[in-house]
């Protein structure tokens, strides 16, 4: 069976790492017609927007994508091309699994965590008022003293249907990939309206699996610390966006960084598959940055289109280069100064040699 699925370099790295990502996956031997799309900082001049809507309409179109890394401005610019691909395609579920590769340096081993992070609200809603706005300064007057008067304003909205449906997206995943328990994350001790209504609701879908997965729930301050001393307790996290992200990075930390982590985007009627590091501008065009977060990212994509021999076969090659320690980047290497690093095209050259 042939698939058509959308392509869309990136920037920065982006293009050297999807290049190199595209012909691992091709090496599968799964029929793939990619259909090449660009958005991000590259094409602002071009388009005038960094995600055109010709992107939109073909992910629409072929249900299924793949995205190199995209440059988000940090306190100015455009928002983030990311987030904005999440909210158009109601890609409520973020999905990040981060498990530990032996040959990666890491402080802990036989990690295997799964983040399933809530993608379309919470602070990232965007919903936010400059400071001096109309709008900014009716809701400080509604505050009653409590936000000072030169504040700028996020707000935070946590949703029953938001909060339902990756509650229950958390739950399934769990039962199909034989995860045994589900840790709700929030706040609710202090933000008893938003992340309570996020503990209750998840309490209310976690009934529907009772004997089938086990439910528990930490506050996010005490999950982080427990990720750091015992992470061997915990299986799959469900979390709302914020906290989502932030633990998504402190767990890839565990197994050896963002490099090596991949990263999916689901909704009901469309996926992205996209790694969680960033862009890396810096190093355009030096064929060295790691690959593998994603190559990976393809994997759990080969999962989701129902293509588990093929997934097994690309991660299994990417465990034994990695355990090989020979064919990998700098980053990968226990001194990243070794002149034995391979670069971006090479490591991927390995990874389908490793697939015989």
């Amino acid at each position: 069976m042939a698939y058509t699925i959308t392509l869309i370099p990136g920037d920065g790295t982006g293009p050297e790492i999807t290049a190199a990502a595209r012909r691992v996956i091709d090496a599968t031997g799964v029929d793939i017609d990619w259909e090449v799309h660009e958005a991000g900082v590259d094409v602002m001049d071009k388009y005038g927007t960094p995600l055109p809507e010709e992107v939109l309409e073909s992910i629409r179109r072929n249900k299924i994508a793949l995205k190199g890394p995209i440059t988000t401005p940090i306190g100015k610019g455009f928002r983030s091309v990311n987030v904005a691909l999440r909210k158009e395609l109601n890609l409520y579920a973020c999905l990040r699994p981060c498990k530990y590769y032996p040959g990666i340096r890491s402080k802990y081993q036989d990690v295997d965590l799964v983040v399933v992070r809530e993608n379309t609200e919470d602070l990232y809603a965007g919903v936010e008022y400059d400071l001096g706005t109309e709008e900014a300064k009716k809701i400080i007057d509604m505050s009653e003293g409590k936000i000072r008067t030169d504040s700028a304003i996020s707000i935070k909205p946590i949703s029953v249907t938001g909060t339902r449906q990756i509650v229950k997206y958390a739950f399934e995943y769990a039962l199909k990939n034989n995860r045994k328990k589900v840790t709700a994350v929030a706040k609710a001790n202090i933000m008893k309206f938003t992340d309570g209504l996020f503990f209750r609701v998840a309490q209310e879908v976690a009934q529907d699996y009772t004997g089938k997965v086990e439910y528990e729930e930490r506050l996010v301050d005490n999950m982080c610390m427990q990720l750091v001393q015992k992470p061997e307790l915990y299986d799959l996290l469900v979390l709302p966006n914020l906290y989502g992200d932030i633990l998504s990075d402190l767990c890839a930390g565990l197994v050896g960084g963002l490099g090596v982590a991949p990263g999916a985007n689901i909704g009901d009627d469309a996926a992205l598959f996209e790694p969680t590091h960033g862009s890396a501008p810096k190093y355009t065009g030096q064929n060295k940055v790691n690959p593998t977060a994603l190559i990976l990212s393809g994997m759990l994509m080969l999962r989701y289109m129902g293509e588990k021999a093929a997934a097994d076969r690309l991660e299994n090659a990417v465990a034994k280069v990695i355990a090989a320690g020979k064919d990998v980047t700098y980053d990968m290497k226990p001194d990243r100064d070794d002149p034995t690093a391979v670069g971006t095209s090479q490591m991927a050259d390995a990874i389908i040699a490793a697939m015989g």
